[in-house]
């Protein structure tokens, strides 16, 4: 099992695809066990629902980060349980590759799972920023549309500084995603790491 924790815009997911096609494994992401509202920009097949819009409209940064964490603390028992009851099956069971931002470095670095490696995705803020204003035409979107743009970037930046404190303070793994690299070289490196690895966050060596 390789878990590949990030927050939003690093590109967890097509990485986690990548290295899930080079593995032959299963790809599932916590975002399918349920969902925190997400990107408060439009595109040409998806308009913001208003909840989604007042969430990042009424709340200040501080709100939105206490929100996003809750929401992954009560996810968390089903997290747990999806990854415990994988290794618990028949060996000669599909691997799996779990990736989302709900993989919270301290919770992670708890699990006592056998055969399991993980890893996080960074990116520096404007790399993120970069790839949310393209996503959402910020240059072409209304002045409303922007402030929740911002806001949301404020949270998803908030939050990686956090995360990225407890995988330092925590001696775990951390990849920057936002170097040029491709998604296939990012897989490599996943998959270079969990290798290394000799129990869940855990390096075999020193980072």
């Amino acid at each position: 099992m390789v878990l590949i924790g990030g927050t939003s815009n690093v590109g967890k997911s097509t990485v986690a695809q990548v290295v899930a096609g080079k593995l032959g494994f299963e790809c599932l992401s916590t975002d399918g066990l349920a969902r925190h509202p997400g990107r408060p920009w439009r595109t040409p097949e998806w308009e913001v629902p208003a909840h989604v819009a007042e969430h990042y409209g009424s709340l200040s940064v501080d709100e939105l980060i206490t929100s996003v964490l809750g929401h992954y603390d009560r996810l968390w028992p089903r997290i747990e349980e999806l990854i415990t009851a994988h290794a618990a099956e028949d060996r000669g069971t599909t691997g799996l590759v779990l990736e989302g931002s709900a993989l919270w470095p301290v919770r992670v670095a708890r699990l006592q799972v056998p055969h399991t490696a993980a890893v996080w995705l960074t990116a520096h803020d404007s790399v993120v920023r970069g790839r949310v204003h393209a996503a959402g035409c910020y240059e072409a979107a209304t002045a409303e549309e922007q402030v929740l743009m911002d806001k949301f970037l404020a949270r998803t930046e908030s939050y990686q500084a956090l995360m990225i404190d407890a995988i330092d303070r925590l001696g775990l793994e951390r990849i920057d995603a936002g170097g040029g690299q491709s998604a296939t070289e990012l897989a490599d490196t996943v998959l270079a790491a969990a290798d290394a690895q000799t129990a869940v966050g855990r390096p075999s060596t020193g980072r």
